[in-house]
């Protein structure tokens, strides 16, 4: 008997029970309404919620009503208790995010149809399924002011006339990366996101690992090179040994695009610099050999891996261990290159054993 109450009490301290929509939920205790409400598969519009990010509550379109709870709270930071009620769909949750939603997109550039996130715009996911159309917001007064757009990283764009001011990148930036290169600068109408000194975006402390564009919900942040994938194939990115998970996209037989898995346990679907921008360059590089060569008159020529491997084997043979030295690749896996260095130390008995990492 007390083995039971037991168990039952421990229930009830790590999960707590709710009602969204009708649906009962069972949610981890500390969880948030918006989180039990994904997790139980009910759809509740936003723009400034990322998983990775502390909750913020900017957009303010992931408003509820709960019952026995006064105004309209936003879901992303409310935690859910045992025995609330949630209602995401009535008359006046609504009307409170059609109204943010036309605030929201009075102030946006709307030329969808040139824009490069045209079609993965979280902002025309939420203006579909709340029905805001032109006609909404052509009677609201529209802000004039134009920002430059800041094409000076070499790897993305930012044009600040389609921020909405979410807050995703620099959270990202200061929560993510720990690097702190853009925050929010100005107040008011003014506000926007900005470096140190508001210069442009090359000369602030931005190591171009991509974050921010990752996590975007409109064409605000941009890759330069953002060819739509037809597919995309599970791999290791190659450039460092420490594993990181990448799904690379494909088009026409050719990587146009890499992001992270955020099942991937060494990285947990971030990316470096180099793992993000770096690995459709080389892959597809003119100066990347892509067969063995062997030196005959003088001149390398190609050849097959029978015939190169057969070729080294007999020359090593020719040294002693002292002699002979094995250089491996930080572009290789922690796996490769332990063979490696096995195949050094057990196989030719040599311990000059080096690698090509030099950063």
């Amino acid at each position: 008997m007390t083995t039971g109450s037991t168990a039952l009490n421990d229930k009830q301290v790590k999960t707590v029970s709710l009602t969204i929509d009708g649906v009962k939920i069972e949610a981890p205790k500390g969880t948030t309404v918006l989180e039990a409400a994904i997790k139980a598969g009910i759809y509740i519009p936003t723009l400034c919620y990322d998983e990775d990010l502390k909750p913020y509550g900017a957009c303010r379109l992931c408003i509820v009503q709960i019952e026995k709870m006064r105004g309209l709270p936003t879901s992303c930071t409310t935690e859910a208790t045992e025995g609330m009620v949630v209602h995401t769909e009535s008359p006046e949750v609504n009307q409170s995010r059609r109204i943010t939603m036309e605030l929201i997109m009075a102030n946006h550039d709307g030329d969808c149809l040139t824009c490069a996130k045209n079609q993965n715009c979280e902002l025309q996911k939420v203006a579909r399924y709340l029905g805001i159309d032109e006609e909404h917001f052509k009677r609201l007064r529209k802000r004039t002011r134009t920002v430059a757009i800041d094409d000076s990283n070499p790897a993305y764009v930012r044009d600040l006339n389609k921020c909405i001011l979410c807050g995703r990148c620099w959270r990202a930036c200061h929560e993510v990366t720990g690097i702190d290169a853009i925050d929010v600068a100005y107040r008011g109408d003014m506000a926007t996101v900005a470096g140190f000194g508001d210069k442009p975006i090359l000369l602030s402390r931005c190591e171009t690992c991509g974050e921010c564009v990752s996590r975007c919900p409109t064409g605000a942040l941009t890759y330069k090179d953002s060819r739509m994938a037809t597919r995309e194939v599970k791999t290791t990115c190659p450039y460092c040994a420490v594993g990181c998970q990448v799904y690379l996209g494909i088009r026409g037989g050719e990587v146009v695009s890499a992001r992270g898995d955020k099942e991937g346990p060494s990285n947990d679907g971030h990316l470096c610099v180099k793992g993000r921008f770096g690995v459709t360059g080389f892959i597809h590089s003119k100066d990347r050999l892509t067969t063995p060569l062997i030196k005959k008159n003088g001149k390398f020529e190609p050849t097959t891996w029978d015939e190169a491997l057969d070729l080294v084997a007999s020359k090593l043979k020719k040294y002693k261990a002292e002699e002979v030295g094995v250089v491996s690749s930080a572009r290789s896996t922690n796996e490769a290159n332990y063979l490696m260095q096995k195949f050094g130390r057990a196989v030719l008995k040599t311990n000059n054993v080096d690698h090509c990492a030099r950063l």
